[in-house]
């Protein structure tokens, strides 16, 4: 349901109720228009609290990297907060903080994606502030020094040392061979460390334009006078001058199954399973989306009640779909118990995916399944940014704004069936990836006996 690149984020939420209800969904209204430069514009009027949400979506993640330099797209995350020439280095932050508002970005295999929540009198001072984010950012040899170090401890923080915190990476390098998803947005310190500042500068230059972004601001607008403010700062950017490049290649289906050992500073062992899953706009993502929350998706879901509870095998289990643009991965993820074999585990876990390819979903289930689907969709679009979000993904990933108010539509025509239809279609064992992530001190044991 949330559909950003956070491995096992926050995706599950709370139950409303148990009837089997199909909801209406209350439809965002937006306005939008395009400058002459290619930048698309879309405003929603929140007059309910006196704060404003403004975002840019740039169309560049990791997929849109040259092999030979990864991870530019997660480093220019960072790199556009060191200011511009008419924002001081390191007063950027600084700047959107002292008049009380919040912000960040993050960075996926296929966006990346700033905000700023504002108090609404402030409006025109963080569309200025993206602007110039867009138009004259400082990108120089000491702001590449400076977040190369930004980066490398991120990397040490996230992944070195965070217990499973190479599982992205871990599969998608063995679950993609010829599509450029088979690098995660972290990509590698070494590529960083050896590109020049030109490469950097060309970088920027392609991908941060006009023409390959998405402006949203929602919240308390007035549209005439956004609209102006939005032309007086942004109209005078000019367009991309250099080809933005767009991986063409479609990743084969794969039909075997690729098992492996990943040994990690960890305490209990872990199985991870990755499944093909379709395009981003392929109306199954929405069963598999519901799917996943019926399997792992809180306390109640099928798994953690048979294999964390009743069985005691795990102490977690969790599932992601990750619905990506050109063909995604539907992943799980289960912690062993203290003393139980990790093949103990992927057993207990497969053994429930085959009983639901075999039986399906109750009715109680389906019905608790969609007021699941029914809070996550409000509860993601109660804020003025998560209404700002939902309008620019949609607008890049369906081609259309609008299809933001047709979301709960969508889920509410997946059925019982279908969700038995996509376990058996997608959690194919052939197609999969396998990871048995065992602690190091396994790992010794093992190259001494040897």
């Amino acid at each position: 349901m949330n559909k950003t690149n956070l491995l096992f984020g926050a995706v599950f939420v709370g139950l409303l109720g148990f009837n089997n209800v199909s909801y209406a969904q209350n439809e965002i209204k937006f306005k939008e228009f395009t400058l002459d430069n290619g930048l698309a514009v879309i405003m929603h009027q929140d007059k309910t609290t006196p704060i404003a949400s403004v975002s840019v979506f740039y169309h560049v993640g990791s997929k849109n990297e040259n092999p030979e330099r990864t991870g530019f797209a997660h480093f220019f995350e960072h790199l556009l907060f060191e200011g511009s020439e008419n924002i001081g280095r390191g007063e950027y932050m600084k700047k959107i903080q002292s008049i009380g508002g919040t912000l960040n970005a993050f960075t996926s295999n296929d966006q990346t994606y700033y905000y700023e929540v504002v108090p609404s009198n402030y409006l025109e001072t963080a569309l200025y502030m993206e602007s110039e984010r867009m138009l004259h950012a400082k990108i120089d040899s000491v702001g590449v020094e400076t977040q190369r170090e930004v980066v490398k401890e991120e990397k040490r923080q996230r992944m070195d040392n965070q217990p499973y915190g190479s599982i992205l990476v871990e599969v998608l390098k063995r679950a993609y061979h010829v599509h450029p998803y088979q690098w995660a947005p972290i990509g590698s310190l070494d590529h960083l460390n050896v590109a020049s500042l030109s490469e950097f500068m060309d970088f920027y230059n392609t991908f941060y334009v006009p023409d390959n972004a998405v402006l949203t601001i929602a919240g308390d607008i007035d549209y005439n006078q956004t609209e102006e403010w939005v032309r007086k700062y942004f109209g005078e950017i000019p367009k991309g001058t250099n080809e933005i490049a767009r991986p063409s290649v479609v990743e084969p289906k794969r039909n075997k199954e690729i098992r492996d050992v990943v040994y990690d500073n960890i305490q209990l062992p872990a199985v991870v399973q990755a499944y093909n899953m379709p395009r981003k706009d392929n109306p199954d993502s929405y069963a598999l989306d519901m799917l996943s929350t019926y399997l792992a998706g809180g306390k109640s879901s099928l798994l953690t009640k048979e294999v964390v509870d009743k069985q005691q095998k795990a102490v977690q289990v969790m599932a992601m779909p990750l619905d990506l643009e050109d063909g995604g991965l539907f992943l799980f993820l289960g912690v062993a118990n203290m003393g139980v074999d990790v093949d103990s585990l992927e057993l207990s876990i497969d053994e429930q995916i085959e009983k639901l390819k075999k039986n399906g979903i109750t009715d109680q289930d389906f019905a608790k399944l969609k007021a699941q689907v029914e809070n996550s969709v409000v509860s993601r679009n109660a804020s003025v940014a998560g209404i700002a979000q939902s309008l620019a993904e949609a607008k890049v990933y369906f081609g259309d704004a609008s299809e933001v108010n047709r979301e709960l539509e969508k889920y509410n025509k997946v059925t019982k069936a279908d969700i038995q239809r996509v376990a058996q279609e997608y959690l194919d064992e052939n197609g999969r990836v396998v990871l048995h992530y065992l602690p190091k001190s396994v790992q010794s044991k093992e190259g001494n006996q040897q």
